[in-house]
């Protein structure tokens, strides 16, 4: 890794369903946001937990207003996953989660109480190796991730303010990273400011950080992603997020880490000009894209997928049809 790397060049270009090659994946979906509709998403893909599981979770800044409601994941792991940890890491920002002390506080304060809660770095660091990375031949990660046997990564989808889009990506790119090695590593490198490195070389680190965790758990990492209260504002900006003004569309799960959020990222496109336009202007304008293009080129799974529509009996559907007649943002209490 003497030479630097080239980052590619394509985070801005939308590549469409019928444009593209791979073999398909499956993507489940309901419309019901609802503590039901969380169990229902993962019960097509939690057969695949087994041993010690961790739940990847964004509990949010200290008020965070669009964060996936507390009650919902209260209900799941009581009902389904009755001896998890919620599991996060310290971030990289001075915040609410910046030291294990503020991080404690704030799980207070966000009201994640009802199940313990393991900050992978409070003791430390252990080191991940990258697979056929460019950038990154190994990523800092919190310690505490080689206690678990499985992981559930369970997202809130919205926009982010350097990635263009939060998915399943992110959760587990920048949110399994350490605070203080990790997700420098992804952020800052040998740049000298905080947040230089941006577009495809920031999207292409946290693809490479995202595959050292998938390749440590192999088949035993599941993906939901939650479409509710997306807005352009990733969640580590608690109140001071954009409004949010695009509708809420559902709850897909996967057990591939790119077939899910290219299908999120569909169905954000698939909406109507008015409905999209905001969050589309984020993710092009980040070139955020290129992390689906990047996931592809490193082997992390399928652009092409089954879309499966859990409300009506298992029926396969496009991205259209899932955002058929969406309810304005304000209108919809879900």
């Amino acid at each position: 890794m003497a030479n630097k790397p080239i980052p590619g060049t394509d985070g801005d270009n939308y590549v469409p369903y019928d444009q593209r090659s791979s073999q398909e994946s499956t993507v489940y979906f309901t419309r019901d946001l609802s503590a039901g509709g969380l169990i229902k998403a993962f019960n097509t893909v939690g057969g695949h937990l087994t041993g010690k599981t961790g739940v990847k979770l964004h509990t949010g800044e200290p008020h965070g207003p669009n964060i996936i409601p507390r009650p919902w994941v209260k209900q799941l792991i009581s009902e389904k996953l009755p001896d998890v940890n919620i599991i996060e890491t310290n971030t990289f920002y001075v915040g609410g989660r910046h030291t294990t002390a503020q991080h404690r506080k704030t799980l207070q304060i966000n009201g994640w109480t009802f199940c313990p809660v393991d900050i992978m770095d409070e003791d430390g660091t252990t080191d991940l190796p990258v697979r056929g990375g460019k950038w990154f031949d190994h990523m800092t990660v919190g310690s505490h991730m080689l206690d678990y046997d499985s992981m559930l990564v369970l997202t809130h989808f919205k926009g982010h303010v350097q990635g263009g889009f939060g998915g399943s990506n992110k959760n587990i790119g920048i949110g399994c990273a350490d605070g203080r090695i990790g997700k420098k590593m992804i952020h800052q490198g040998r740049h000298p400011g905080q947040w230089d490195i941006a577009k495809e070389e920031f999207m292409e680190r946290m693809v490479e950080s995202s595959k050292a965790t998938i390749d440590y758990f192999g088949d035993r990492i599941v993906y939901i992603n939650v479409m509710r209260n997306m807005s352009v504002s990733c969640d580590c900006e608690g109140v001071a997020a954009q409004p949010v003004v695009t509708p809420n569309v559902g709850i897909l799960a996967s057990t591939d880490i790119l077939a899910i959020d290219q299908a999120c990222v569909d169905l954000v496109y698939a909406m109507k000009p008015e409905e999209h336009h905001d969050l589309v202007e984020r993710i092009t304008s980040r070139h955020g894209l290129r992390q689906l293009s990047y996931m592809k080129e490193m082997h992390m799974g399928n652009d092409l997928y089954k879309l499966i529509d859990l409300d009506h009996d298992n029926k396969r559907i496009v991205a259209a049809d899932a955002v058929q007649d969406l309810i304005p943002f304000g209108e919809d209490d879900r």
